[in-house]
């Protein structure tokens, strides 16, 4: 991990390299974050999705790899998860064939969150998704 930017109040934010290890303390990150603010009914399917989304920047992006969470104000909100690298490019998601061992993140990103999408940064983009916390 490059550091920890903040992680007080109802935001977190974590700069990675760009290298293989990034998932898996990616992963780790989010899932302590979300177990400190008592969110432990998501840990497990937003480090999956940030897991998908930091592989699909050290794929196709060089340099540091941004993950953010914004913890809901209330109980009916939606934890917003970013993930920023510096590849300008917005992904492609795509069809993967039944023995392609690749190719199917973005399509699980949009089953499994409420919402999702791109935005351009000023130097790259940041793909985000919303999950609804658990009643």
């Amino acid at each position: 991990m490059i550091g920890v930017i903040d992680t007080e109040g109802d935001c977190a934010k974590w700069t990675f390299p760009a290298d293989p290890g990034a998932v898996r303390a990616a992963r780790t990150a989010v899932r302590n974050r979300l177990t400190d603010w008592n969110l432990d009914g998501l840990a497990d399917i937003a480090a999956l999705l940030v897991s998908e989304l930091v592989t699909n920047s050290l794929r196709h992006a060089t340099g540091p790899i941004g993950v953010r969470l914004v913890r809901p104000d209330g109980v009916d909100g939606v934890l917003l998860v970013e993930v920023s690298d510096p590849l300008p490019d917005p992904p492609r998601a795509r069809v993967a064939d039944l023995d392609d061992e690749s190719g199917r993140g973005l399509q699980l990103v949009a089953n499994a969150a409420d919402r999702w999408g791109t935005r351009p940064g000023v130097t790259g983009k940041t793909v985000w998704f919303e999950l609804s916390l658990p009643r």
